[in-house]
Formats: structure tokens, C-alpha cells, sequence
């Protein structure tokens, strides 16, 4: 091999004379709620002193607005729904070839450690950290080593807000929340302690700064700090708007390394570039001088070889939990556009951990007492196809212009859908599938590994079968009777909440394709023709709908995923319908023998909640 194609490799480095040090300081659950970022009631002056010696991003997503799901699109440089990742706590593997990122560090020089959390949708390929722990240091390579190194701090996620005991720091009453919540004193005293846990936070964020120059290292490390998705409170957190995917992200480039800047790097500068975390791995290459390997679908905006700037920035929301949802985003620098997937479900299905939080709670509380105005009532009520907004006019994203756009908007929009459909075609999104056919065609193989393979996953016919029974424009019913027969299981899925979508008067012309339905070889469009016949077909429904249902549930007969599945359609169905079923359901087997660890108290959480509403 000569040199020219040694270099070309995708380990190899590029032309430069020293490799920099890389840190990253990041917090969790966090908006750009900084004094450096505008915010007057933010308390924040270690990061604000950051910020006047580094270039902050205007433009900066997450991609996914909950950690694990977050964290996956920045260890492996790729899109989750590509990767069978994007579900909380769901745990697939790379495919051949594919490799974290920090380990592509490590094989060319670099020492990698990662502070405090990790919180993968991953398998590990192999040694990702030379350490990973909560003594996991800088301090501990060899001198000569060039590192990279994380550290991350918790104090801000959202469990931190509702610790009990809690003395305010920042007062309430200063509070400026977000439309679309309500205006009361628990909202706000939330509110406030998030706040609370900012100030904190940037004590830490201190003392590592500290560390790094007390060790002479100040001007040999590149510092980037950001949060891994937005505020950890409702509506915020979980959802791929603008208010769960913007981060703050600011990035110290010392004077050794100009030459890594891009061209309008200014300390304490501004940039208006759309940047998100699917770029943050080959940024990091870049900036090691190692060339970005095929499979990164990211874009370094750092290094050596900057990538020219995008248009666009994605975002995505797949399964919460124990509720399961699909939403897919986009933003320009000055709008959102946000498809819906699955509208048949509300905004604030229950989700146990998010009702943990007190504002959750009172909001909830105010709006079945008939207190929430219009604007505050929408979380508990289902979704439109599509939304819009102008983060310009509207940065809380209240006013859906989706619904009555001028010329310019919908020209805006459509320019945004079709990117939103590129991407998905591009990356061969496996989220168009239920996540139990996710693992079911891979058969053991990676979910991208199966992508590929137009045989087990036609993604262009899937995808369209989701756009034609969700989309904004009214099918006809009777197409999706037709396509409850159709050769590939994921069409069916889809013509099936097709159904749901529009309800009673699609349920009774497809009924009888339906009632077969319930037979079908797809467990996911067994359940959810089941749920269909459940919630809107005849007295006579009901029963051969609930025992598809309540077999279906039971994670000791199928999987995890089919359990989940299952017990979110029952959820659906309503206590009312589920009250004669109550003692079968609190039979069902709460333990999970075949699911990885990571699935938790899900299925318990289901079944509990099933107990209550069907009290």
C-alpha cells in the first residue's frame, strides 16, 4: 500500500502536524437556558465565561429528545432509525465493519475516557473506552498520548428536578414558561428548580475546566459543551420539536488549532450553521485528523476537511418507554416541520416515568378539570399528520401552520416533507417497521445488515404504505381493505392504523378484512386489527378483539415487543371495555424471560396502569 492509499483509509490520519486534545463537557436534559444564550434568569456564569472564548451554535439538535436514543446517534455516527436503534432502551447491534467511534480513536493514538454514563441502544463493538467509569480521567494515559475524554454531568436530568426537599434558589414567580403549559405554582416551582440544577451544573462544569488547566492542557484542548436534548420536563423532553432537539453547543478552539476552525470562528462569536449530533462522530475524526468512515451519515463541521453546510437537520421519536410512537422531524434555521405517524395516539399517552414529574401531574390534573385553554388542552388529545411551525414568530410552537399556510409556507413545507421522505428512503429507515418485525426479519443479523436486503425489508413500499394511511389527505377505507391482504406484513401493519386513524367509519367498511385480520400471521396486525374491532366495531367484537389482545400481552408466549404492542392497543381500548377483563389482566405475567435488560419495568408498568384506569 503506498501512501496515497494508506491515508485514504478510513482509520488513516489526515496531513497535519499534531493531533489536539478533545473535550467534551456535557449536561443532560437541557435547553439553551444559559446566560450566554440570552436567558436573563439563568445563572450560569462558568459556561457564559466558555462561551466568550469559544463559537456558540444557534442551530444545534439533538436528533432524538431522549437520552439513550440521543447518545446512539453520537457513538456511532449514524441515524437510529437506520440502525434499529431508535427506541428507548431497545438494544440491537452495528453491522459488520461499523464501529463506535471512541474506538476508531483508540485504534489511531488516541486515549478515550467517559465519565459518569454511556446509556447505548448499542451492542459495544469490541473496546470502545480505554475507560469508562465514574474514575475515568485524562489523568490517567500515558503523558505522550493525545485523549479524548467525556464528561458528563447528571445533576440536570430530569429526575433532578422532582428531587423532594429542594430550596429554591431561583425564585418561582420569575418563571416565564412556555404557552402550551399551564401557568400555576407547581408548573413553576419545576420550573424553578430546573433552573436550580443549571446553577449547579455549571460548578462542575468549573471545577473540569479547572482540572484541564491546572494540568497545562489549556491550549492544546479543543472543548466543546453541549446537553444531550432539550428541558426534562413535558413536551420538552420526548418530543422532536424544536423545544426537546435544540441544545446549547459552543465549541473553544485554542490558537494552535485555528487551523481546525471553520472560516467564521470568532471567540465569543455566533454561528447560524444547522448542525446535530449525527455529525458530532465524524467531527471528532475530522478533528483527529482521521478521515470519516462510508457509513457515518453525519457531516464534520470541525477539522481538517469541513463538510459544505445542510440545508436541513432530522429528528426523530420512536417508542417511550412503554408507549409506543413514531414521529419524524426537520428543521431549517427558521422552521419545523414535524410528521406524525402515528396520530390515532395523543401526545401525553401515559408514560409512568413522565408522570413522575409534578408538572406533568397538574397539567393533566387541570386539563380533566376542564382548566387548560386550547392551546394547553392539545398534549392530551391526539395529533395532526403533519405540523409547521416559524420558530421566527412562534418559538414555542403553538400556532400550527400546517393547517392554513400562505404560498410561501407551504412551498416551505413541502420543500421540508420531501426531505424528511429523502432521508427516510436514504438511510432505509427501519422505524416504518413495528419494532418486534425489527428484530424478527433481521434474525440475528444487524437491523442495517437487513435493510439492505430488498427481499426482507422493501423500504420504498413500506414507506408509502405509511404515507398513504396516515398522511394528511383522506384515503378511502376501502384501500386499506384491500391492503389488509397484501404479501408484506408491514403494509398490513400500516393499512391497519389506516383504520384506527379514521376510526368508526372506516372500522365498518373494512370490518369483515378485519375480523380476519385478527388471524393474521403478523402478530402486530393481529393486535392491531383487534384494537380497531375493540374501540369501534360491533357489540360482537369485543370478545374475540380482547382474547387477541390479552393472549398477545402475555410476554412469556411471544416477546417483549409483541407484549408492549399488545398492551398499548388494550391501554387504548379504554377502562370501560377492559373492566370485565380486569382479573385476566392481572394475571398477566409481568416478568420478561426473553427480554434484554434494558426493557425494565415496562411491561409491569402497563399492566399496573391497565389495573387502574380499569378500576
Amino acid at each position: 500500500m503506498n501512501r496515497r492509499e494508506f491515508l485514504a483509509t478510513s482509520a488513516a490520519p489526515l496531513l497535519q502536524t499534531k493531533q489536539p486534545n478533545i473535550l467534551w463537557v456535557t449536561c443532560e436534559d437541557m435547553s439553551p437556558n444559559l446566560g450566554c444564550y440570552g436567558d436573563k434568569y439563568a445563572k450560569s456564569p462558568t459556561i457564559d465565561a466558555l462561551a466568550e472564548r469559544s463559537l456558540r451554535y444557534r442551530h444545534a439538535w439533538s436528533c432524538a429528545p431522549v437520552c439513550a436514543p440521543a447518545r446512539t446517534t453520537i457513538i456511532s455516527g449514524m441515524y437510529p432509525p437506520s440502525t434499529g436503534a431508535e427506541h428507548m432502551r431497545s438494544e440491537t447491534k452495528l453491522a459488520p465493519g461499523q464501529k463506535m467511534f471512541p474506538q476508531i480513536l483508540r485504534e489511531a493514538g488516541y486515549y478515550t475516557s467517559n465519565n459518569s454514563k454511556e446509556d447505548y441502544n448499542l451492542i459495544h463493538t469490541g473496546k470502545v473506552w480505554d475507560d469508562s467509569s465514574n474514575k475515568a480521567h485524562w489523568r490517567n494515559r500515558d503523558p505522550k498520548q493525545p485523549f479524548f475524554s467525556v464528561f458528563n454531568f447528571v445533576i440536570t436530568h430530569e429526575s433532578q428536578i422532582r428531587t423532594p426537599g429542594h430550596k429554591l434558589k431561583h425564585d418561582p414567580r420569575e418563571v416565564h414558561g412556555p404557552a402550551y403549559m399551564p401557568d400555576n405554582e407547581i408548573v413553576r416551582r419545576d420550573w424553578a428548580q430546573y433552573y436550580d440544577n443549571i446553577a449547579t451544573m455549571d460548578d462542575m462544569v468549573k471545577k473540569t475546566l479547572g482540572e484541564l488547566e491546572a494540568d497545562g492542557l489549556k491550549d492544546s484542548t479543543i472543548v466543546f459543551f453541549y446537553s444531550d436534548h432539550g428541558a426534562g420536563m413535558p413536551r420538552s423532553k420526548r418530543w422532536p420539536y424544536n423545544s426537546g432537539l435544540q441544545v446549547p453547543m459552543m465549541v473553544h478552539i485554542p490558537e494552535p488549532f485555528k487551523h481546525l476552525a471553520p472560516k467564521d470562528y470568532m471567540p465569543g462569536g455566533w454561528t447560524d450553521r444547522l448542525v446535530s449530533f449525527v455529525d458530532l462522530a465524524p467531527t471528532a475524526l475530522g478533528l483527529a485528523g482521521i478521515k470519516k468512515p462510508d457509513y457515518h451519515q453525519g457531516q464534520a463541521f470541525l477539522g481538517a476537511e469541513i463538510a459544505p453546510e445542510q440545508d436541513f437537520v432530522f429528528g426523530f421519536r420512536g417508542r417511550m418507554d412503554e408507549r409506543i410512537d413514531m414521529v419524524r422531524s426537520v428543521r431549517t434555521q427558521r422552521y419545523v416541520y414535524i410528521r406524525n405517524y402515528m396520530p390515532h395516539r395523543i401526545y401525553g399517552q401515559h408514560l409512568d416515568y413522565m408522570f413522575e414529574m409534578p408538572t406533568t401531574r397538574s397539567w393533566k390534573a387541570a386539563f380533566d378539570a376542564g382548566k387548560t385553554n386550547e392551546v394547553q388542552s392539545r398534549f392530551w388529545k391526539t395529533k395532526p399528520a403533519e405540523e409547521f411551525y416559524d420558530l421566527q414568530a412562534d418559538p414555542d410552537e403553538i400556532s400550527n401552520l400546517a393547517l392554513r399556510p400562505t404560498s410561501q409556507q407551504e412551498s416551505e413545507m413541502a420543500r421540508m416533507r420531501i426531505a424528511q421522505t429523502s432521508l427516510a428512503s436514504r438511510i432505509r429507515d427501519v422505524g416504518f417497521l413495528p419494532e418486534h418485525e425489527i428484530h424478527s426479519r433481521a434474525n440475528g443479523e444487524a437491523p442495517y445488515t437487513m435493510a439492505l436486503d430488498g427481499s426482507r425489508y422493501s423500504a420504498s413500499r413500506v414507506i408509502n404504505a405509511a404515507e398513504l394511511a396516515t398522511g394528511p389527505t383522506m384515503t378511502q377505507p376501502e384501500i386499506f381493505r384491500t391492503y389488509l391482504g397484501d404479501g408484506d406484513s408491514a403494509v398490513r401493519y400500516w393499512s391497519a392504523i389506516g383504520i384506527l386513524k379514521q376510526g368508526k367509519a372506516a372500522v365498518e367498511v373494512c370490518a369483515d378484512a378485519l375480523r380476519a385480520a385478527l388471524k393474521d400471521g403478523a402478530p402486530n396486525v393481529r393486535i392491531l386489527a383487534a384494537e380497531a374491532l375493540a374501540r369501534f366495531g360491533e357489540a360482537g367484537d369485543l370478545k374475540p378483539s380482547m382474547e387477541v389482545l390479552l393472549k398477545e400481552a402475555d410476554a412469556t408466549k411471544g416477546d417483549q415487543y409483541i407484549a408492549m404492542a399488545a398492551l398499548n392497543s388494550l391501554t387504548a381500548v379504554g377502562g370501560e371495555k377492559l373492566k370485565p377483563y380486569r382479573d385476566r389482566i392481572s394475571a398477566l405475567p409481568k416478568g420478561q424471560p426473553k427480554a434484554n435488560a434494558k426493557f425494565g419495568s415496562y411491561i409491569p408498568r402497563s399492566i399496573d396502569y391497565l389495573m387502574e384506569i380499569s378500576a
